[in-house]
C-alpha cells in the first residue's frame, strides 16, 4: 500500500519505487539482493527460512508485525544472519505501541524515520559490515 498509505508517515513512493532504488543501491555497491514483501506472517517466515543458506544478511521492515511477529523473530534467530531493522516513519515519535520491536534487541541496528533511504542506509551498513567481518 505504499504510495498511497499517509503520506506524512510512509512517504509518497511505492513499494516498487523502494525496491529500483535498492536494486540500483546494491548494484553500486557489488551486491545481490532480493526483496519480499508479504502481509501474512508465515509467509515472510517461510521466505526467511528458505534463503537462510544463499543469504548474507537480512534487511526488514516487519510493518505492524513489529511487536509481535515472535515467528518472523524465531525464523530470524535460526537463519543466523546479521539483521538491521528499518521503518520508514519514527516509530519511537508515534503511538506508544508502535514503539517496541522484538526485532530490535537481536538485530545489528534499527533505522527509523529516515524514509524510504532508511533501505540504502540499511544495505550499506549491511555490506560493510559484512565486509569488515570477512577481512577480519
Amino acid at each position: 500500500m505504499l504510495g498511497l498509505r499517509d503520506a506524512h508517515h510512509y512517504g509518497t513512493k511505492t513499494l516498487r519505487d523502494i525496491e529500483a532504488a535498492l536494486e540500483d543501491h546494491a548494484r553500486d555497491l557489488h551486491a545481490e539482493i532480493r526483496c519480499f514483501q508479504s502481509n501474512h506472517e508465515g509467509e515472510i517466515v517461510d521466505f526467511i527460512q528458505e534463503h537462510r543458506d544463499v543469504a548474507s544478511g537480512v534487511i526488514i521492515n516487519a510493518g505492524a508485525l513489529t511487536q509481535v511477529g515472535y515467528s518472523i523473530l524465531d525464523a530470524l534467530l535460526d537463519a543466523r544472519l546479521p539483521v538491521v531493522e528499518v521503518h520508514l516513519s519514527n516509530i519511537h515519535a508515534r503511538e506508544e505501541f508502535r514503539r517496541h520491536s522484538v526485532i530490535a534487541p537481536f538485530a545489528r541496528g534499527q533505522i527509523a524515520g529516515l524514509g524510504w533511504r532508511g533501505y540504502l542506509y540499511g544495505l550499506a551498513f549491511l555490506i560493510s559490515t559484512l565486509n569488515e567481518e570477512e577481512q577480519s
